[in-house]
Formats: structure tokens, C-alpha cells, sequence
């Protein structure tokens, strides 16, 4: 798909004040070198005797003083034709010429000096000028403010522009269109969205039974999991215009602009019938409205929401408008938006599972050159928890660093690495550590990996390594699941805690208590964590049995839970969470000491190779 809209990338526009600085400059320029000379006629430059000789011949008709120059002038009539001359004053009492002027009564006297400008050019100089300055300058003016409050000027300033959508139109293209085979790890939701691809292809077999399809279908789902590229395709799919705006573009600085866009927004749908209007993040508009008062910007967003749900009701869904909207805040949308008639169906955009991500990687990796021998269930199950965003980045940065390691091909090794860098960000290959900090880390990160080895119901250990990372991690130890795991069991979330705290207690065992480090951090950040959710929201502990006392608020943009129980139970709470890693990191103690031989000789070899594999790692210790 292409958007119709112009896209050339415009120069950046000078600021006002420089417009107004050079109008002013031009019309100084023109006021001291144009002007006097287009007002100024050729005026004769006399001597005083032929001044007084033109008076006693009586060829002067009218005399004045310029006092700012010092000089006579006058106007003579020679042949017939007047002409304006100057001379200058002769040093003497004046009574001679005074008198001279007296003796001829025709001459006029007068103390402004004669000129002779074209009426016409006057009127240029004093009205049209002036005028198209000003003009101009308020024309650079509105222009500049337009565009502060978010104002468009395709071919020029219009002042009917406001209350226009601004929404931009895509329309079918071969060669950009997006289309289903182009969105992977979504099947259910291309399931639910192709009822609507079917519905604008053939919209009679519908309307022969008398159904009728969704006005609108609100995508939910994480950042990045391809909400907009969904709805894209079923556009592609349909072969129907587009119709793409951001729900932030709505709420304007002017009570009424918003309401007016979403007016203008489904006229041009309904023009454009069968189409599909889509609103990305429309949360910005349509969040619950309360009885409490409003003013500014706020009473603007009710505004908008109801014109929105007003034309939701409004317009005829058999004639081929579909509405899409996508939010990832769907618990903070307004009711009366999300009841049957307007938002008649919720299709879930969720994180892709094991097979999801490795045909999302697949289809970023055909724009590419790869090698044929990558592994693609290995990157899959190495990137648990990824977006499709997120995979997006990881096969680009894997391509990137082909390039600079001047290869042909996409490795392996260079989409591992990929994973890596976003995990945990690009190694610091001049990062300086010392001997002894090295040591500590190496230590640390074999306590990880050998509890976690020495547990079942425990993720193999792929990779150990003490290269410093960019995200200001000196080391970490990677687990990845043999399979796709969405439940969690008591003894796997025990198993993970005690790895947790393997890092800590290896440094104890080996250095003593009072030489540990900050570097278990985020170890115990996590730990901690993790036992809180066990006694607080997933009922594992015998006191509190199934109950819950903290929930997650919004599940697709953070999983920081709100905690809703009283003092006293708080402090049980955390008594027991206390109990908890207490208990993990007294069990990662014990097997470290039973282990201790194998604990030495993993942390040496680490040492010496700075990164193991797992591989690696399982063949010393099986040893």
C-alpha cells in the first residue's frame, strides 16, 4: 500500500523574525536609494547671476528656500516649457534679490519646495507598497502560527483547513501493499479479522441472510505485536482505501477542533465507501468519561469522544466502512465506546508463541541474505517473551553486524549475538576490569549456572559469559526452555529463585560474607519479586491459601502489580517472602558446597575462555 498524501521532505522554514528582519531591511534599502531619486526630478544647477538675470527677464514664476541645503529653488518657463533649477546663496545682506523679487509681483513666494511627482507613482509609493508590506509580514505571521498548532498549508495558507482530519489515505499497491502472508504468529487474530476481507469482497452473500458485520473491532495487544500491520492487511487483502490517524492527532488547543476532525474523518469514509478507517491509540480520545468538572484540554477529549461515538452510530456498516482502532490500554476506555453497536468485537494481538516467532523471523529474514544452515527453532526459543517488533530489531542488527564483519551472509553466530546484544546490550570490548573483580564474576555467574544445573525442573544452561555489556552488566549466565512454557509450577518458581541466588552465595562460599558485592543486584530485584507474586497473587503459601492481594493494573504495557490488603496483612506478607528466599538461598548454598571441586573448575575455565557454551559447561561438570 502507498499513501496518496505528498511526502517530499520539505526544506526546514526559516522563523518569523527573519521574514520580518528582511522586509524591513528592503524597505530601508528602497527609502535611501530608490525612492528620492524616483521622486526627484532632473533639476538645473544655475549660478546666482543667471537666477537674477531669469528674474528681471521674467522667466522665474515661483521661488523657494531649502534651508536643509542652503539653497534657492525655483521654477523657470524657458520657450514654454517649465523646468525646476537650483542655485546656491551669495554671500550678501539679501536686499538686492528681496528687492529685485519685489519689483516683479508675477513671482510667487513659497516656503515649500517645488516638485513634480507622478500621481500615479505617489499612490504606489504611499498606499500599494505599505499595504503588500504589511501583507506580506501577516502573511508569514498566520502562516507560523498555523503551523505551532499543528496546522497543514498544502498549496497555501487556508483558514477552511481547521476541522479537517488530516488523516492520511493509503490505497492499493503491488509492490508496497501488505497482505496476510506478510503478518506471522498472528493466526488467531487474521482468523477473527478475515470475516471482514470476505465481507468487502462480497458483501451481498451477507446481506441476502440479513447479517451484518462489526462496525468496529478494537485490536488489543503489547507494543509492537503488530496491531497496525494487521490492520493494514486486511485493508491489502480487501483492496479498499485506507484511512490512517493517531487517536493524539484528535485532541486540538480549540474546544470544537477535535469533534470537527471526526466529522471530516467519516464524510471522506463515507465518500470512499467501502473503505477502512483506522485509529491508532485510541485511548487518547476514549477514556472514561466521570461526572467531575472539566475544563481546557480535557473537555475537548469528551468532546471528541462523543462526535466519535455519535458518528459510530451514525453511519450504515452495510455500505463497507469498517472501523479499526488499536490500544494497549483497552481497561481505560470508555464503556459506551466499547458496547455492541460501535466496538462490536475485541480481537487479541498477543505476544507470538514458539512457532509465532520463529515464522515472524523467517518472514524478516527473506529480506535478507542468510545462510542456509541457521537454526530457526534455537533463535526461536532463545527469544521468549519477544514482540515482533523485537525480532524485527534482532534480525536487522544481525545484518548489521554481517556488514561490519564484511560477510556475504547472514550467520548463525551473528543472529545469536543479535539476541544477545538486545538482551543485554553490545559488549564493551575496552571495558577495563581487574583480576580480581574478573574472578568475582566468574564465581558468580558458575553459582548461577551450577544450581541451576544441579535442580530439575531447571532451563539448560546455553551460554556463560564475563564480557562486560553495554546495559552495565559485567557478566550473565542464559537459560533458554527446551519448549514453549506458559504455566509455571511451585517447584519451577522455587528452582528459579534458588538460581537467583546462586550468584550471591558462590561469592559468600568463596570469598567470605563480608566480600560480597553490589553485583547481585538484580538478581535479588528479581527474586524478590517472584516470591512476593508467589504468596500475593498466585496462592502458593499454606497462610494465605487462595488468595489474592495485589492484581496487575494493565497487562500489555506493565506487569507492576497494585497492592490492595491492609497494614498488618502487608506485614505478613512480607515476612513470608522473607521466608521464602531465605529458604532458596540456603539451598544454593548447600549444593555450591557439595559441588565446590566442580565450582573451581568451571570458574577457572571461564576465566580463561571469558565465554563458555553450555556444551561447555555440562562436559567439566559431568567430568
Amino acid at each position: 500500500m502507498h499513501e496518496v498524501v505528498d511526502n517530499k521532505n520539505n526544506p526546514p522554514k526559516k522563523p518569523f523574525i527573519f521574514y520580518a528582519f528582511f522586509a524591513v531591511l528592503i524597505i530601508m534599502l528602497l527609502n535611501i536609494f530608490v525612492f528620492p531619486s524616483m521622486l526627484k526630478h532632473s533639476i538645473v544647477e544655475v549660478g546666482y547671476d543667471q537666477f537674477l538675470d531669469m528674474i528681471d527677464n521674467g522667466e522665474v514664476i515661483e521661488v523657494s528656500y531649502d534651508e536643509y541645503n542652503g539653497q534657492f529653488v525655483f521654477i523657470g518657463e524657458t520657450d514654454g516649457r517649465k523646468m525646476i533649477y537650483q542655485t546656491g546663496i551669495w554671500p550678501d545682506d539679501g536686499q538686492r534679490l528681496l528687492q529685485q523679487l519685489r519689483e516683479h509681483p508675477e513671482i510667487a513666494f513659497k516656503s515649500e519646495i517645488p516638485t513634480q511627482t507622478n500621481p500615479l507613482l505617489s499612490f504606489i509609493l504611499t498606499w500599494i507598497l505599505p499595504m503588500a508590506f504589511f501583507y506580506i509580514v501577516g502573511e508569514i505571521f498566520y502562516r507560523q502560527m498555523r503551523k505551532k498548532m499543528g496546522g497543514q498549508f498544502p498549496g497555501g495558507i487556508n483558514a477552511m483547513s481547521f476541522g479537517q482530519s488530516g488523516a492520511k489515505i493509503y490505497v492499493a499497491d503491488e509492490k508496497t501493499e501488505v497482505k496476510f502472508k506478510d503478518v506471522a504468529g498472528q493466526d488467531e487474530a487474521k482468523e477473527s479479522l478475515m470475516e471482514i476481507v470476505d465481507f468487502l469482497h462480497e458483501p451481498e452473500k451477507y446481506s441476502e441472510l440479513g447479517a451484518k458485520l462489526p462496525k468496529g473491532v478494537l485490536l488489543v495487544g503489547s507494543p509492537g505485536t503488530g496491531k497496525t500491520l494487521l490492520a493494514k492487511a486486511v485493508a491489502g487483502e480487501a483492496g479498499v482505501p485506507f484511512f490512517s490517524i493517531s487517536g493524539s492527532e484528535f485532541v486540538e488547543m480549540f474546544v470544537g477542533m477535535g469533534a470537527a476532525k471526526v466529522r471530516d474523518l467519516f464524510k471522506q469514509a463515507n465518500e470512499k465507501a467501502p473503505c477502512i478507517v483506522f485509529i491508532d491509540e485510541i485511548d487518547a480520545i476514549g477514556q472514561k468519561r466521570n461526572s467531575g468538572g472539566r475544563i481546557g484540554g480535557n473537555d475537548e477529549r469528551e468532546q471528541t469522544l462523543n462526535q466519535l461515538l455519535t458518528e459510530m452510530d451514525g453511519f450504515d456498516g452495510r455500505k463497507g466502512v469498517i472501523l479499526l482502532a488499536a490500544t494497549n490500554r483497552p481497561e481505560i476506555l470508555d464503556p459506551a465506546l466499547l458496547r455492541p453497536g460501535r466496538f462490536d468485537r475485541r480481537v487479541p494481538v498477543e505476544l507470538p508463541d514458539l512457532q509465532g516467532r520463529k515464522a515472524i523471523l523467517q518472514v524478516h529474514a527473506k529480506k535478507i541474505k542468510v545462510d542456509d544452515s541457521i537454526n530457526w527453532d534455537i533463535i526461536a526459543r532463545a527469544t521468549a517473551g519477544a514482540s515482533g517488533a523485537e525480532l524485527a530489531n534482532i534480525i536487522n542488527e544481525a545484518a548489521l553486524r554481517a556488514v561490519k564483519e564484511n560477510k556475504k551472509s547472514v550467520s548463525q553466530e551473528d543472529i545469536e549475538e543479535s539476541v544477545e546484544t538486545v538482551i543485554a546490550g553490545a559488549q564493551r570490548k575496552n571495558a577495563v576490569v581487574s583480576d580480581k573483580d574478573k574472578k568475582i564474576v566468574a564465581y558468580h555467574e558458575i553459582g548461577h549456572a551450577l544450581v541451576a544445573a544441579m535442580q530439575s525442573n531447571s532451563a539448560p544452561v546455553t551460554k556463560i559469559t564475563i564480557i562486560p555489556r553495554t546495559s552495565g552488566a559485567l557478566g550473565y549466565t542464559m537459560q533458554v526452555d527446551e519448549g514453549e512454557q506458559l504455566l509455571m509450577s511451585k517447584i519451577e518458581i522455587l528452582n528459579k529463585i534458588t538460581t537467583l541466588t546462586g550468584g550471591r552465595s558462590a561469592e559468600e562460599l568463596i570469598f567470605g560474607d563480608d566480600n560480597i558485592t553490589t553485583g547481585a543486584s538484580n538478581d535479588i530485584e528479581q527474586a524478590t519479586r517472584l516470591a512476593r507474586s508467589m504468596v500475593t497473587r498466585f496462592g502458593m503459601t499454606d497462610e494465605f491459601d487462595m488468595t489474592a492481594f495485589e492484581k496487575v493494573q494493565n497487562q500489555y504495557l506493565s506487569d507492576e502489580p497494585v497492592s490492595n490488603c491492609a497494614d498488618d496483612t502487608a506485614s505478613r506478607i512480607d515476612s513470608r517472602t522473607i521466608e521464602i528466599i531465605k529458604s532458596a538461598h540456603k539451598k544454593a548454598i548447600e549444593i555450591l558446597k557439595e559441588n565446590e571441586n566442580q565450582l573451581h573448575k568451571l570458574a577457572a575455565y571461564l576465566l580463561e575462555k571469558e565465554t563458555i557454551t553450555g556444551e561447555e559447561f555440562m562436559k567439566i561438570l559431568n567430568s
